[in-house]
């Protein structure tokens, strides 16, 4: 059935990932278990946390919160395509695709922030260690509120254009800069209010990260390789990993005008901060941080003495 076909006055059509139906059925069963893996991962560590007393620090109530809108952006995502191929339909009506939008930019913008947050974290655990426990959740909620505020009026905007038809999204969610193709009137006024939220949740953030990160760096090799110093640089490193795989496509996505914008590069730079960040962030903060692996065995030692 032709996408014109499958709508109605309202619907999208999400032309997904793959258009051969070999392709999307090796596809859909490695999403299935991509999806099923990134929430237990990330539900396993947020559980992880709360239960041990060794990870109650605000390095780890920011994870937590990560973890958590982790499982959250997924399920906002994965789910419908799964729906889509199980039902033979590539649909989505205009609420569900307005409420794609708002909650992927929400807690998209939710992330950056709270990534630039665990960076500032690091920094004052290191320099400024007398300070560490002041930092309290009060800081999360604010950046949450923030993110949610940036995506309502963003959402508000970009369902506000017309659309021309049909209305064919050639993309696997409703993103913004795909949206924005399918309208009818110039949007570039609109674009640059996109640019400035660009910049704040963004460059202003991914900025601070670096500077951070760079004065690390440069007292950890002032120090001769102390072993304190490369514990703490060897911990923050893979934070940064974290950092490149997820502002980098998101950056190369949102801040590039609508004209420049290719189908096939964007879903592929979508897919590292949609589904691979998600999936590999808990293997990077626990088999590669020593803390993590510490308390591990510590709960797994003691569950095995109480029940011997």
């Amino acid at each position: 059935m032709s996408p014109e076909n499958q709508l109605s006055s309202t619907d999208f059509i999400l032309l997904g990932l793959f258009s051969s139906s070999h392709s999307s059925l090796v596809f859909f069963s490695s999403l299935f278990i991509v999806f099923i893996l990134t929430v237990t991962e990330n539900a396993f560590l947020i559980l992880f946390i709360h239960r041990d007393s060794w990870l109650h620090s605000p390095m780890y109530f920011l994870l937590s919160h990560l973890s958590f809108m982790d499982i959250l952006h997924v399920s906002n995502i994965i789910p419908k395509m799964i729906t889509n191929f199980l039902s033979g339909t590539r649909t989505i009506s205009f609420a569900g695709c307005g409420f794609q939008i708002f909650l992927s930019l929400a807690l998209l913008g939710g992330k950056c922030l709270l990534l630039a947050a665990m960076s500032y974290v690091c920094y004052v655990a290191i320099f400024h260690p007398l300070h560490y426990s002041v930092l309290m959740s009060d800081s999360v909620n604010v950046l949450l509120a923030v993110g949610s505020l940036n995506s309502i009026v963003h959402t508000a905007n970009v369902l506000h254009f017309p659309f021309c038809e049909p209305r064919v999204v050639n993309h696997y969610f409703c993103e913004i800069p795909a949206i924005l193709k399918l309208s009818c009137v110039d949007t570039s006024h609109y674009e640059q209010g996109l640019d400035v939220s660009g910049i704040i949740f963004l460059l202003i953030p991914f900025s601070m990260i670096s500077v951070s990160y760079v004065k690390v760096l440069h007292t950890v090799l002032q120090t001769k390789y102390s072993e304190a110093w490369k514990k703490s640089f060897s911990t923050r490193s893979f934070h940064m990993v974290v950092v490149i795989m997820y502002y980098g496509p998101y950056i190369f996505t949102y801040m590039k005008a609508k004209s420049y914008h290719i189908p096939g590069q964007d879903k592929f730079l979508a897919i590292f901060y949609t589904i691979l960040t998600p999936t590999l962030k808990p293997v990077i903060y626990s088999f590669k941080n020593k803390d993590v692996l510490k308390a591990m065995k510590i709960m797994l030692k003691s569950n095995f003495h109480h029940k011997n």
